[in-house]
């Protein structure tokens, strides 16, 4: 289960299911609420520990915001979803997908303590929770009240972090897995949209290499992906935009060289941890793979929020 969670990660709302239900899906194109039961306990083709480890490497929204600003970029509200879209998610799908996508919306809003423009998110986020019947888990006069406040930061990670757990054990309870998957989706495509715009501003080089290591976490999404898309529509569609990502990443390989282990204190015990050096090649050339990337995210990112 990830632990690194603040306001704005819809991510934890999915990881169950990653390991609890894969070839979920709905008949209903459409509706998200019911999966038949002889798909909500297909088995996953793989290893509930191998799905965990590679869960445990997805950057959440919020560390990519937090990268964004040690890079020294500005905040920009152009780069995000305008929450006036909102209104034009009329599906349980699109609603899921941009419940993800606003909540890495406000991760970003928060790491720059940009008050001016919360609210309208929240309210985003309400709604469209609302819209897929998980708005009861979220207490927002109490996150809008937080939320204003940039001293209050600590109190609206630790609610954040409970009303998702709460959104995930219902949405769980309900089995409606591929309801959360969307969520994650969203909120993982969104996140790395806004690293491609700073990117592609500053090529930096540590957002350029946290961009580079998502290639991972596509493989990770398709996974799951491609086991709703077998009977659904919408999520073949989406899975066909997130595989035009791995096509982008194809381009860029991963070596990792072994470093130093890293002793540190983890619940009063001492814990190493083996501390691998990544390391990127790039065909056929660095900045022509990196525009590649951009310009799939891009295209999959529109195909979310249209």
């Amino acid at each position: 289960m990830i632990k690194k969670i603040v306001f704005g990660l819809a991510l934890l709302a999915g990881v169950n299911f990653f390991t609890s239900c894969s070839s979920c899906s709905s008949n209903n194109a459409d509706n998200l609420d019911e999966i038949p039961d002889s798909v909500a306990n297909a088995s996953l083709q793989l290893s509930e520990n191998v799905v965990n480890d590679m869960i445990e490497n997805i950057s959440s929204p919020v560390e990519m915001a937090n990268s964004i600003k040690n890079s020294g970029v500005g905040f920009s509200e152009k780069v995000m979803n305008p929450s006036d879209n909102m209104k034009n998610y009329n599906s349980s799908f699109k609603r899921a997908l941009n419940l993800g996508v606003y909540s890495a919306d406000l991760g970003y809003i928060n790491t720059f303590n940009k008050n001016s423009v919360v609210i309208q998110y929240l309210l985003a986020v309400k709604e469209l929770a609302d819209g897929i019947n998980v708005g009861q888990f979220l207490d927002f006069t109490t996150l809008k009240r937080l939320a204003t406040n940039s001293t209050n930061l600590d109190s609206l990670k630790q609610l954040s972090v409970t009303s998702f757990n709460k959104m995930d054990r219902y949405l769980r309870d309900q089995r409606r897995a591929n309801t959360s998957t969307a969520i994650v989706a969203g909120a993982w495509l969104e996140g790395i949209n806004i690293t491609c715009d700073v990117v592609e501003q500053t090529n930096d080089e540590n957002l350029t290499n946290r961009l580079a290591e998502q290639k991972s976490v596509v493989d990770i999404l398709l996974v799951v992906l491609d086991n709703y898309a077998k009977s659904d529509k919408n999520f073949q569609a989406l899975s066909d935009k997130i595989k035009g990502i791995k096509e982008a990443y194809d381009n860029v390989r991963i070596m990792y060289e072994v470093g130093a282990p890293i002793v540190k204190e983890v619940d009063g015990m001492l814990v190493t941890e083996q501390n691998d050096i990544p390391h990127y090649e790039f065909t056929p050339d660095k900045a022509t793979a990196i525009n590649n990337i951009i310009s799939a995210v891009r295209e999959a990112r529109q195909f979310v929020i249209e």
